[in-house]
């Protein structure tokens, strides 16, 4: 009974202050997700297919650092330690995402009581950037998916997850 309580009393606190707690999902006002114009269906094999791309294409670190310290502090994130979270692009630039678009970059939690963090994402950027470069997915319909809804897109293009802290395939 008092963990009940005491649960509601932290998100009447929370709210009163304006600080909330983080999702797994961005809000979809604040992050609607910007792609690259130079990235289209008929460019991908000079672009996100070829080896180096997003490489060339990353903003530089002090830039989505600094971005992440404003977004925590104006989306009213309680947890305000940058080294929780990833400065993640909601469409990603393998996916031809917009590279320095505030609107396509947000906060992600590294990790999440759901499982749905950082790592899940990634694994989930490299399966559809697969797909789109082997001819099994249309770049818009990437971009819609993961844009839109990235836990429905995992569910849908890599499956049901085994385990909340499952590593990048770049780990295995």
């Amino acid at each position: 009974m008092w963990a009940g309580a005491a649960a509601i009393l932290v998100l009447a606190i929370l709210s009163a202050s304006g600080a909330r707690p983080q999702s797994s999902l961005p809000d979809a006002s604040a992050t609607p997700g910007a792609t690259n114009p130079a990235v289209t269906q008929t460019t991908i094999g000079e672009t996100i297919c070829a080896r180096g791309w997003t490489r060339m294409v990353r903003p530089p670190v002090q830039y989505t650092e600094e971005l992440k310290r404003q977004q925590i502090r104006t989306f009213g994130y309680h947890d305000r330690r940058l080294s929780q979270y990833e400065e993640d692009h909601l469409i990603p630039l393998g996916l031809g995402g917009a590279p320095a678009d505030p609107r396509n970059l947000w906060p992600e939690p590294r990790t999440s009581p759901d499982g749905w963090g950082a790592d899940r994402k990634d694994e989930l950027e490299f399966a559809l950037n697969q797909l789109v470069c082997s001819g099994r997915l249309l770049l818009r319909e990437a971009q819609q998916a993961i844009a839109t809804d990235w836990i429905a897109a995992y569910r849908r293009y890599v499956g049901p997850p085994h385990y909340p802290d499952a590593p990048h395939p770049s780990a295995w």
